[in-house]
C-alpha cells in the first residue's frame, strides 16, 4: 500500500496504536522533507489540493495528547498537541533562522536558503521553498504553499486553509514580492513575480480591478481568487453610489492591477537581495 492509502485508512480510524503513531511519524517525516505537499501543480500549471494530506495533519491533532513543551525552567511556557513540537533543524538545513523568538512547526518544509527574521511563524503542513524570506511578524498559516525567492515582507499574513481537507491552500509562486501588513487568505493564488503592495488584503470574496486590461478578476463557485503573473497590485478604493453610502460620500476598499511588471519595479524590489 502507498502512503496515501495508509494515511486514508488511518483517517478512518476512531482509536489509534503504536503502530499508527509509526505511520503518522512517517507521514510527517514526508512532509518535513517535502516529499509529499498539501497542494501542486500540475503539468498544465493548475494547482491541485492533496486531501489525503490534509487528512494526515488532521489524523496527528486526533492523536496528539496535550504536552508541556517547554523546560520546567523555563519562565515563557507554552503546551501543545505532542505529535506537534517544534521542527527539528540543524545547521545541516541551511535555513537562516535570526535569533529573537522564531517557531516553525514539525511538519512543515522549509527549504536551503530560506532566511527567517525575528518573530514569524511557519505551521503544519506549510511548504516553503528555496531562497524566500520571512521578514518579522509575518506568518505562513498552516499548508500554505510559498515559492522559490518570495519575499514576505514585515507583518505580513499568509492564511492557512487546513479544513475543509479539498479546500484550495493559499499559493505564493516563486519571485512574488508581498508587501508589509498584507494579507492573502482563503485559498487565493498568487502568479509568479506578482508584487503585493503593502496593506494589500484579498480574499476570496475580495473583486479585484484591472485598470491595464480593464476587467475585474473575481473568484467563482469552482476557483479561488487569482492574482495574474507580474501583476502590481495597490489598495484602492470604490465609491459607493447609491442610498445612505452615497449620501454621505462612502467608499468601500478594493485592490487595484496599477501596471505589470517592468524594469524599474524590479529595480525596487532588489534591496532583499542585499539582505540574505
Amino acid at each position: 500500500m502507498t502512503l496515501q492509502d495508509r494515511i486514508e485508512e488511518l483517517n478512518r480510524r476512531s482509536e489509534f496504536g503504536p503502530g499508527d503513531r509509526e505511520l503518522f511519524e512517517e507521514f510527517k517525516n514526508a512532509l518535513r522533507r517535502g516529499l509529499i505537499r498539501a497542494a501542486e501543480k500540475d503539468g498544465s500549471g493548475e494547482w491541485r489540493t492533496n486531501a489525503w494530506v490534509k487528512q494526515g495533519i488532521l489524523v496527528g491533532f486526533r492523536m496528539g495528547k496535550m504536552s508541556e513543551m517547554s523546560s520546567p525552567s523555563d519562565s515563557f511556557r507554552f503546551f501543545d498537541k505532542e505529535t506537534y513540537p517544534l521542527r527539528p533543524m540543524s545547521l545541516a538545513d541551511n535555513v537562516r533562522i535570526v535569533p529573537g523568538g522564531s517557531t516553525i512547526r514539525d511538519g512543515s518544509y522549509v527549504a536551503p536558503g530560506v532566511v527567517c527574521m525575528p518573530p514569524m511563524y511557519v505551521n503544519v503542513g506549510a511548504y516553503v521553498d528555496e531562497g524566500t524570506m520571512i521578514d518579522s511578524h509575518a506568518l505562513v498559516g498552516s499548508c500554505a504553499q510559498i515559492g522559490k525567492r518570495v519575499h514576505l515582507s514585515a507583518a505580513a499574513q499568509i492564511g492557512g486553509v487546513l479544513e475543509p481537507v479539498g479546500a484550495m491552500p493559499v499559493i505564493i509562486e516563486d519571485d512574488v514580492l508581498v508587501g508589509g501588513n498584507t494579507g492573502v487568505y482563503e485559498g487565493t493564488i498568487v502568479r509568479e513575480r506578482a508584487v503585493l503592495a503593502s496593506g494589500v488584503i484579498l480574499t476570496r470574496s475580495t473583486p479585484v480591478f484591472d485598470l491595464v486590461n480593464e476587467e475585474v478578476i473575481k473568484s467563482s463557485a469552482d476557483r479561488p481568487l487569482e492574482i495574474p503573473a507580474n501583476a502590481v497590485v495597490v489598495q484602492g478604493s470604490r465609491q459607493i453610489t447609491s442610498g445612505f453610502g452615497k449620501d454621505n460620500g462612502l467608499s468601500l476598499y478594493a485592490p487595484v492591477i496599477v501596471k505589470y511588471r517592468d524594469e524599474k519595479t524590479d529595480a525596487s524590489t532588489r534591496l532583499e537581495d542585499y539582505l540574505r
